[in-house]
């Protein structure tokens, strides 16, 4: 104990002291928070050794992004002196050091509450969309408390260093130092050159194990880089694995691992696609060609061609046990949905359909593409996301106009970028601007969801007017933080996310008995689908309960009602359309129609970078980097996760064919529109 004490006087008696105190109030915080955080996840935790082991790894974790976060201050001591204005602006710095670092950790906080997990994907993805995030955060929380609040805990720390004499001891050895600064730069670079140098020769590795190709000095930096998810825990309670992860280094780790290839980190098949092709044509269709590693089939009708408009509504954040007609304990009582329920008895009801992922992108791309989330960013994200096969150009082959209807900015998430270049017509915020068209209701995700359904009239009654069938993907936003809509729609009681899940569904009923006057109405199809759930944390690897979600296809006179209890997935939604009706095109979708003879009843969910196929039987085989393949036994009805002992191969291999398979096809562009 004598020697840290000696250790530490010596190094805050330097050039770097105030370095040391800055990196010591960052790790004194990551402590505090990792407290806070436990208290908030008491009932979830395991209280076995991780949960304790996790402030020790934790600790380890503070530490290093400690010194990481704090170099750039360290350098700059290295030569500027605590003497005159210098020790004005080195103090400037230093708060404006703890005063971001402090910014950071109640970030954090809110990030935890929202999604009960430290900065992961969402924070990355979030970070290119200030604008819309930067509102969303002032309509959602109290800012210039929250300001007043880091102001205060940053002060206090200074002072709380100033009392004891640190600061004092810091600048006034500061000043007297002679020592070489090289050597403090030296001290400070080296940790980082250790690390960029291990970075390289492991993503030297890597490449040479995946290519022959020359590689240069930037990439096999960033192939190493990639691997920074792989240290971070991965226990069996997922919060225990949260609490021992820092929320920097996290967020860090999302950025460089958001572009994951399928080869480097999963477990995979030579033979992926043609199993896949083997896999879909033993669900329905006819192949087009001979080629193994080409999935296209050609889908003919079983029933009569019926060109009925087709308009999805895709609700955002809508898990199904909001809805009554699901009968969760927790909301059966609350009435939220009467709309939706009464749509339920009236329509061909999928009760078993599950979200492949956690966002609306996620959710944007199995609806649209058919296809399973292939890890790292979704498809709408990546470059070559054009002339894909979708819905959209299925029916577009078949005479359709499609247009993508979004009460925010479709700019968000590249979702305009993405539909545009796979032939939908944009009606967004602010095309409707542009043109002269104020909203109703606004907040910081957009128009309420009554103004994008108001679009969607329009539009169909032009398309009609021309003589055009139809298809709609209207994608809504007031079911989201902020949580604010029109006054006097429902119960002013209801609040939050109750008060969104109530008002989008009295914003569907209104739409639909606005459509019901209209002369295109008894020719139309309307698909009623979530993009994804409303929350997918929990303690278990992943919450199956928690990607079920409601899939209503509605149509008076032309699709009878039933409950379907077929397990499916939202990939298996377009080619299910398709089916009702009886179109024939030819087909590059993965999904298949949940309504065919030879369908085979299988559920895609995934999280971040974990993906995973779920059997009806319960089985859950989860692909994990780097090349890891676990199995459970799942409660469908509790959620409940039991290891499995002795691992089903076949699951493994069937989970790999269906991602690598759809990760290798659009990488090789075989998922391109056929009729192009």
């Amino acid at each position: 104990m004598t020697d840290v004490k000696a250790l530490f006087t010596k190094a805050l008696a330097s050039r770097q002291g105030g370095t040391l105190l800055l990196a010591l109030s960052y790790v004194l915080m990551g402590s505090l928070l990792r407290l806070g955080l436990l208290a908030a996840a008491a009932r979830e935790v395991s209280w076995g050794l991780p949960t304790f082991g996790a402030f020790v790894v934790g600790w380890l974790f503070d530490v290093m992004m400690a010194w990481f976060l704090t170099l750039p201050f360290g350098l700059l001591s290295a030569f500027v002196r605590p003497v005159a204005a210098g020790r004005w602006f080195l103090r400037f710095l230093w708060f404006c050091g703890a005063f971001l670092f402090t910014f950071w950790k109640i970030s954090e906080i809110l990030f935890w509450e929202e999604f009960g997990v430290r900065f992961n994907f969402i924070a990355v993805d979030y970070l290119v969309y200030t604008t819309e995030v930067v509102k969303n955060i002032r309509e959602s929380y109290d800012m210039p408390l929250i300001v007043g609040l880091v102001l205060a805990v940053a002060t206090g720390l200074f002072l709380l260093w100033r009392r004891l004499g640190f600061v004092r001891r810091w600048e006034e050895a500061a000043a007297a130092d002679s020592a070489p600064r090289w050597r403090g730069i030296a001290g400070l670079l080296a940790p980082l050159c250790a690390l960029l140098l291990l970075a390289y020769f492991v993503g030297r590795r890597d490449l040479k194990t995946v290519t022959a190709a020359h590689a240069s000095v930037g990439e096999r930096l960033t192939a190493g880089l990639r691997h920074m998810g792989a240290p971070q825990p991965s226990w069996a309670n997922s919060y225990d694995a949260e609490l021992a992860k820092n929320g920097e280094y996290s967020f860090l780790a999302a950025f460089w691992t958001n572009q994951l290839e399928w080869k480097r980190f999963y477990l995979s098949r030579t033979d992926a696609v043609a199993r896949l092709r083997a896999t879909l044509l033993a669900q329905g269709g006819e192949p087009v060609t001979a080629n193994p590693g080409d999935i296209t089939r050609r889908i003919r009708p079983t029933g009569p061609t019926r060109r009925l408009n087709v308009i999805q509504i895709t609700i955002e954040s809508l898990s199904a046990e909001f809805l009554g007609c699901y009968g969760a304990p927790e909301y059966a009582g609350k009435n939220l949905t009467p709309n939706l329920d009464r749509i339920a008895r009236e329509s061909l009801w999928f009760a078993r359909c599950y979200a492949g992922g956690t966002r609306t992108v996620r959710g944007m791309e199995a609806l649209s593409l058919a296809i399973p989330p292939i890890p790292g960013q979704s498809v709408l994200r990546r470059a070559g996301n054009a002339d894909l096969m979708t819905l959209g150009s299925a029916l577009g082959s078949l005479g359709y106009q499609s247009a993508f209807i979004y009460g925010g900015d479709g700019f968000f998430d590249n979702m305009n970028a993405f539909f545009e270049g796979n032939g939908y017509d944009k009606l967004d915020l602010p095309t409707q601007l542009a043109a002269g068209k104020q909203p109703t209701f606004a907040n910081a995700w957009g128009a309420c969801d009554e103004d994008a359904f108001a679009w969607s009239l329009e539009a169909a009654d032009h398309s009609h007017a021309a003589g055009k069938p139809f298809h709609h993907f209207v994608m809504t936003t007031s079911n989201h933080r902020p949580y604010t809509w029109p006054a006097g729609r429902i119960d002013p009681r209801l609040v939050s996310r109750e008060g969104g899940v109530a008002y989008t569904d009295y914003a569907i009923g209104a739409f639909l008995k606005a459509a019901a006057a209209k002369p295109w109405f008894k020719e139309t199809v309307f698909v009623i689908v979530a993009d994804h759930c409303a929350s997918v944390a929990g303690r278990r690897e992943l919450e199956v309960r928690k990607y079920e979600i409601p899939l209503f296809i509605w149509s008076p006179g032309n699709i009878a009602p039933r409950k379907v209890d077929t397990m499916m997935s939202q990939i298996d939604v377009a080619p299910t359309v398709l089916g009702l009706l009886g179109a024939d095109y030819v087909s590059r979708f993965v999904g298949a129609d949940a309504l065919g003879p030879g369908y085979r009843p299988r559920a895609f969910i995934s999280n971040y970078q974990k993906v995973a196929l779920l059997r009806p039987d319960g089985l859950l085989t989860v692909l994990k980097p780097v090349r890891q393949a676990v199995q459970y036994r799942a409660d469908l009805a509790t959620g409940v996760l039991a290891p499995v002992a002795a691992p089903d191969p076949g699951a493994v291999d069937e989970a790999i064919i269906y991602y690598q398979g759809a990760d290798e096809l659009f990488h090789q562009d075989g998922l391109r529109n056929p009729a192009r």
